[in-house]
């Protein structure tokens, strides 16, 4: 007779933890579609972070071609860059 207890007590004990997530499972839905993407996530940040870092690689890719082509320039052309900044 016991275990008939402890059976119903923990179905009761459930119930609210059911309730509770499906109660969050609808905010949550909810909070989603009124502000769509402008809820910030891990995954959003993550994503935002790899971008930034793409771009700056991007940048840092740039700025080596740049140093590349003036060291190989030849003097003459050198000196032409150097007066028209």
């Amino acid at each position: 007779m016991d275990n008939t207890l402890a059976r119903q007590q923990g179905g009761i004990a459930d119930l609210p933890r059911a309730v509770l997530s499906a109660a969050y499972g609808v905010i949550d839905s909810a909070s989603r579609v009124v502000a769509g993407d402008r809820v910030r996530t891990a995954r959003g940040n993550a994503w935002e972070a790899i971008c930034a870092d793409r771009a700056r690689a991007d940048q840092r890719d740039e700025v080596r071609r740049h140093v590349a082509m003036i060291v190989t320039m030849p003097r003459v052309a050198k000196a032409k860059a150097r007066s028209l900044t």
